[in-house]
Protein backbone atom coordinates (compact mmCIF):
# COMPACT_ATOMS: atom_id res chain seq x y z
CA UNK A 1 0.00 0.00 0.00
CA UNK A 2 1.17 3.80 -0.40
CA UNK A 3 2.67 5.50 2.58
CA UNK A 4 -0.93 7.64 2.61
CA UNK A 5 -2.33 4.72 3.24
CA UNK A 6 -0.56 3.33 6.16
CA UNK A 7 -1.08 6.67 7.66
CA UNK A 8 -4.30 6.22 7.33
CA UNK A 9 -4.22 2.70 8.58
CA UNK A 10 -2.65 3.84 11.15
CA UNK A 11 -4.29 6.48 12.85
CA UNK A 12 -7.84 4.22 12.27
CA UNK A 13 -5.94 1.06 14.11
CA UNK A 14 -5.18 3.48 17.21
CA UNK A 15 -8.42 5.13 17.48
CA UNK A 16 -10.85 2.62 16.59
CA UNK A 17 -9.47 -0.16 18.98
CA UNK A 18 -9.87 2.54 21.70
CA UNK A 19 -12.89 3.65 20.76
CA UNK A 20 -14.32 0.25 21.15
CA UNK A 21 -12.51 -0.84 24.38
CA UNK A 22 -13.28 2.72 25.99
CA UNK A 23 -16.90 3.44 24.83
CA UNK A 24 -18.51 0.22 23.38
CA UNK A 25 -17.48 -1.81 25.79
CA UNK A 26 -18.72 0.02 28.53
CA UNK A 27 -22.48 0.71 27.16
CA UNK A 28 -22.66 -2.95 25.94
CA UNK A 29 -24.39 -5.10 27.86
CA UNK A 30 -22.97 -8.54 25.95
CA UNK A 31 -19.76 -7.34 26.29
CA UNK A 32 -20.02 -5.99 29.95
CA UNK A 33 -19.95 -9.70 30.92
CA UNK A 34 -17.02 -10.94 28.80
CA UNK A 35 -13.86 -11.18 31.57
CA UNK A 36 -11.67 -9.47 29.28
CA UNK A 37 -9.16 -7.57 31.91
CA UNK A 38 -6.54 -7.02 29.55
CA UNK A 39 -8.94 -6.06 26.61
CA UNK A 40 -7.43 -8.29 24.24
CA UNK A 41 -10.45 -8.10 22.58
CA UNK A 42 -10.10 -4.64 21.58
CA UNK A 43 -6.47 -4.68 20.92
CA UNK A 44 -6.14 -7.94 19.08
CA UNK A 45 -9.57 -8.61 17.79
CA UNK A 46 -10.55 -5.11 16.52
CA UNK A 47 -7.40 -4.32 15.31
CA UNK A 48 -6.22 -7.35 13.50
CA UNK A 49 -10.05 -7.26 11.64
CA UNK A 50 -9.39 -3.67 11.02
CA UNK A 51 -5.70 -4.06 9.67
CA UNK A 52 -7.07 -6.82 7.45
CA UNK A 53 -10.20 -4.82 5.57
CA UNK A 54 -7.92 -1.91 5.60
CA UNK A 55 -5.05 -3.80 3.68
CA UNK A 56 -7.95 -5.29 1.19
CA UNK A 57 -8.97 -1.79 0.56
CA UNK A 58 -5.57 0.16 0.38
CA UNK A 59 -3.93 -2.58 -1.62
CA UNK A 60 -2.37 -1.21 -4.68
CA UNK A 61 -2.22 -3.13 -7.62
CA UNK A 62 1.09 -1.54 -9.18
CA UNK A 63 3.46 -2.09 -5.73
CA UNK A 64 1.19 -5.70 -5.36
CA UNK A 65 2.86 -6.25 -9.01
CA UNK A 66 6.39 -5.76 -8.23
CA UNK A 67 6.07 -7.73 -5.02
CA UNK A 68 4.22 -10.31 -6.14
CA UNK A 69 4.94 -10.27 -10.41
CA UNK A 70 1.49 -10.58 -11.12
CA UNK A 71 -0.10 -7.66 -12.88
CA UNK A 72 -3.56 -7.27 -11.80
CA UNK A 73 -3.90 -10.01 -9.44
CA UNK A 74 -3.83 -8.78 -6.23
CA UNK A 75 -6.12 -4.98 -6.68
CA UNK A 76 -7.14 -3.23 -3.25
CA UNK A 77 -10.92 -2.40 -3.45
CA UNK A 78 -10.48 1.04 -4.07
CA UNK A 79 -8.54 0.62 -6.61
CA UNK A 80 -10.61 -1.73 -8.42
CA UNK A 81 -13.30 0.56 -10.10
CA UNK A 82 -12.01 0.05 -12.95
CA UNK A 83 -14.17 -2.52 -15.34
CA UNK A 84 -11.35 -4.76 -16.25
CA UNK A 85 -9.84 -4.80 -12.26
CA UNK A 86 -14.00 -4.91 -10.33
CA UNK A 87 -13.54 -8.57 -9.70
CA UNK A 88 -10.03 -8.94 -8.68
CA UNK A 89 -10.84 -6.24 -5.85
CA UNK A 90 -13.88 -7.97 -5.01
CA UNK A 91 -11.38 -11.09 -4.92
CA UNK A 92 -9.06 -9.55 -2.43
CA UNK A 93 -11.49 -8.69 -0.14
CA UNK A 94 -12.79 -11.89 -0.26
CA UNK A 95 -9.27 -12.98 0.27
CA UNK A 96 -8.85 -10.96 3.39
CA UNK A 97 -12.61 -11.63 4.70
CA UNK A 98 -11.52 -15.01 5.07
CA UNK A 99 -7.84 -14.76 6.59
CA UNK A 100 -9.68 -12.99 9.22
CA UNK A 101 -12.40 -16.10 9.55
CA UNK A 102 -9.33 -18.13 9.55
CA UNK A 103 -7.60 -16.54 12.31
CA UNK A 104 -10.34 -16.26 14.79
CA UNK A 105 -11.13 -19.83 14.00
CA UNK A 106 -8.13 -20.73 14.65
CA UNK A 107 -7.87 -18.37 17.99
CA UNK A 108 -10.95 -20.07 19.08
CA UNK A 109 -10.02 -23.75 19.36
CA UNK A 110 -6.60 -23.27 20.44
CA UNK A 111 -7.26 -21.46 22.99
CA UNK A 112 -10.10 -23.62 24.08
CA UNK A 113 -7.19 -26.31 23.79
CA UNK A 114 -4.55 -24.64 25.48
CA UNK A 115 -7.61 -23.42 28.23
CA UNK A 116 -9.11 -27.11 28.73
CA UNK A 117 -5.67 -28.10 29.04
CA UNK A 118 -4.50 -25.52 32.21
CA UNK A 119 -7.80 -26.38 33.86
CA UNK A 120 -6.45 -30.07 34.59
CA UNK A 121 -3.82 -28.70 36.90
CA UNK A 122 -5.17 -25.29 38.26
CA UNK A 123 -8.63 -23.37 38.20
CA UNK A 124 -9.28 -20.62 35.70
CA UNK A 125 -11.24 -18.35 37.63
CA UNK A 126 -10.95 -17.31 41.66
CA UNK A 127 -13.66 -18.22 43.69
CA UNK A 128 -16.72 -16.60 44.98
CA UNK A 129 -15.11 -15.68 48.59
CA UNK A 130 -12.12 -14.35 46.43
CA UNK A 131 -13.91 -12.77 43.99
CA UNK A 132 -16.01 -10.34 46.80
CA UNK A 133 -12.50 -9.31 48.61
CA UNK A 134 -11.23 -8.43 45.09
CA UNK A 135 -8.29 -9.91 43.13
CA UNK A 136 -5.85 -7.03 44.06
CA UNK A 137 -6.48 -8.16 47.88
CA UNK A 138 -6.35 -11.80 47.20
CA UNK A 139 -2.49 -11.48 45.61
CA UNK A 140 -1.43 -8.74 47.60
CA UNK A 141 -0.21 -6.25 45.17
CA UNK A 142 -1.63 -3.52 42.65
CA UNK A 143 -2.80 -4.70 38.96
CA UNK A 144 -1.91 -2.21 36.11
CA UNK A 145 0.17 0.29 39.16
CA UNK A 146 -0.11 3.68 37.11
CA UNK A 147 0.94 6.11 39.93
CA UNK A 148 2.15 3.18 42.41
CA UNK A 149 4.75 1.72 39.91
CA UNK A 150 3.55 -1.80 41.42
CA UNK A 151 3.61 -1.71 45.16
CA UNK A 152 3.13 -4.30 46.70
CA UNK A 153 0.54 -4.49 49.29
CA UNK A 154 1.80 -5.19 52.85
CA UNK A 155 -1.22 -7.40 53.64
CA UNK A 156 -3.79 -9.41 51.55
CA UNK A 157 -6.66 -11.18 52.27
CA UNK A 158 -7.27 -13.41 54.86
CA UNK A 159 -7.43 -17.03 52.75
CA UNK A 160 -3.54 -15.33 52.16
CA UNK A 161 -2.93 -13.68 55.51
CA UNK A 162 -4.04 -11.06 57.27
CA UNK A 163 -6.66 -8.37 56.21
CA UNK A 164 -5.77 -6.05 53.82
CA UNK A 165 -7.50 -2.85 55.78
CA UNK A 166 -5.44 -3.16 59.37
CA UNK A 167 -6.61 0.47 60.04
CA UNK A 168 -10.05 -0.17 60.84
CA UNK A 169 -10.45 3.47 61.47
CA UNK A 170 -9.63 5.06 58.03
CA UNK A 171 -10.42 1.79 55.72
CA UNK A 172 -6.93 2.39 54.01
CA UNK A 173 -5.21 -0.27 52.67
CA UNK A 174 -1.29 0.16 53.37
CA UNK A 175 1.46 -0.42 50.87
CA UNK A 176 5.18 -0.95 51.50
CA UNK A 177 7.67 1.29 49.92
CA UNK A 178 10.83 -0.39 50.12
CA UNK A 179 10.89 -1.47 53.81
CA UNK A 180 8.67 1.77 54.67
CA UNK A 181 4.88 1.65 55.35
CA UNK A 182 2.76 3.89 54.12
CA UNK A 183 -1.32 4.67 54.83
CA UNK A 184 -3.13 5.64 51.95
Amino acid sequence: MQGWAALLMGVFSGSIPWFTMMVIHKRSKLLQKVDDTMAVFHTHAVAGTLGGLLTGLFAEPRLNQMFYGFPGQYVGFFYGFHPNMMHSAFRQMGIQILGILFVVFVNVISTSLICLFIRLFVPLRMSEEDMEIGDEAAHGEEAYAIWGQGDKLENSSSKYGSSLYDDVESGAPKKKHGGVVEMM
